[in-house]
């Protein structure tokens, strides 16, 4: 199996040279980066039947379903072989969309990511809409009056970085209380702009992240916890540093030193990321911390949080509008513009933020059901397995479970037989 890995990866670096977005991280031996350079840029074709032959290699070793009494080695065999087979399956989407190949929106997500988001119409999203518009003040569109109401929970740019710090720093502390945290790893935080993208976490190994935070566009006072745990703490740098300690160093496993975009490996990566929000800030754990220290820091009224999040909370249900505007545009459906309005009107972005986030679909395509169908895949096995609301410490043991494996998207739903 590490002859197959070590070639997956070799592969990824090598699909890298025609994709730059392709390799989102590489912390690995730096002998294979240098090996793949002195190749050259290799074709397409080459690349993809090289990968063909790697996933029939392992169709020729499939193991046995794990038995209970088979212990959890048995069981991380199979989670790997899957793991591998999805990632080279993907990886040859990937050369065949480079290689002209059109797929629909929905044919794309499940060939690069090992899953499929729901649909939505119109009237789905109007429900949602109507109960928003009941509890926000002011008239006119929803999108006017949300973005005036959120004009209001801005982070001024001279606050950003301490508030930005203090939800690190507070995610961080409560995560320590449940998962290990490697004494010398690190998490620098550097504010950039021209992004299509609102934050960014480079996973440099050696227990080091870099991330980036865009401030083109307001900061909102929710969003200092959400990117503190999605990027850090338990979300995207703990993750990395649990595969790295686990499976890079402990038992040498290289595939898990490469990160490839467009992949599986992402769709679960930022779904738990999404996730772990929840489990390191419980709701009311959340509210009652930022009215206590958060609001204050940011210069904001901390009376107002409650009415915050209760707005907050019917935002989120309209999480999939960004996903129906994505698929109708890529699918030739409707126009560009037809599409930015589409994400005003349904995803309730302000003109320019809905600019950005068509940039971001333009660039990345469906990976944006990463964020919602990678988001409630982890949650539906994280509370199918007991770890519920009610059950905050079996949350966060399932939650470590779920970090500490190689696993694919569409094997989330099986029974889980064996810890591993």
């Amino acid at each position: 199996m590490n002859r197959i890995a070590e070639s997956y990866v070799k592969l990824v670096l090598a699909l890298g040279q025609h994709d730059p977005d392709y390799v989102d991280a590489y912390y690995g031996p730096l002998e294979y980066r240098v090996e793949v350079e002195a190749e050259g840029r290799r074709p397409l074709a080459d690349i993809r039947s090289e990968a063909i032959g790697l996933i029939s290699d392992l169709q020729a070793r499939q193991p046995e379903e794990p038995r209970p009494e088979d212990g959890p080695e048995a069981c991380l065999a199979r989670l790997r072989h899957d793991f591998l087979t999805r990632q080279l399956q993907s990886l040859v989407a990937r050369i065949d969309q480079l290689s002209g190949r059109r797929m629909t929106f929905e044919e794309e997500s499940q060939a690069l990511y090992d899953a499929v988001a729901p649909r939505y119409d119109e009237a789905h999203f109007q429900e949602m809409l109507g109960q928003l518009d009941a509890v926000l003040p002011g008239k006119g569109p929803v999108v006017d009056q949300l973005d005036q109401f959120l004009q209001s929970f801005t982070i001024q740019r001279e606050r950003l970085d301490v508030v930005f710090r203090a939800a690190v720093a507070e995610c961080r502390r409560r995560t320590a209380e449940h998962l290990e945290i490697p004494p010398d790893e690190s998490f620098e935080v550097v504010y950039v702009t021209g992004k299509p993208w609102t934050t960014y976490n480079l996973y440099k190994g050696g227990y080091r992240s870099l991330i980036q935070v865009n401030t083109d566009l307001p900061i909102y006072i929710g969003r200092a916890v959400d990117l503190a745990s999605h990027e850090g703490y338990p979300g995207h740098h703990v993750h990395n540093m649990v595969l790295e300690r686990r499976f890079v160093r402990g038992r040498g496993w290289p595939e898990l030193s490469v990160q490839p975009l467009f992949s599986p490996q992402s769709l679960i990566a930022e779904g738990a990321a999404s996730f772990g929000t929840e489990v390191v800030f419980p709701g009311h754990e959340r509210i009652a911390w930022e009215k206590e220290k958060l609001f204050p820091l940011a210069g904001l009224d901390p009376y107002r949080v409650e009415r915050y999040y209760a707005v907050q909370e019917l935002v989120r249900k309209l999480s999939y509008a960004g996903n129906e505007a994505a698929r109708r545009y890529l699918d030739g459906e409707i126009a560009r513009e037809q599409a930015v309005d589409w994400m005003r009107r349904y995803a309730l972005h302000p003109k320019e933020h809905a600019e950005q986030r068509i940039r971001f679909v333009e660039r990345y395509r469906s990976y944006v059901i990463s964020y919602n169908r990678g988001l409630d895949l982890v949650k539906e096995y994280i509370h199918r397995h007991g770890g519920t609301p009610d059950d905050p410490q079996k949350r966060w043991e399932v939650f470590e479970e779920l970090l500490s494996a190689p696993r694919v998207p569409s094997r989330l739903h099986e029974p889980r037989s064996i810890s591993c």
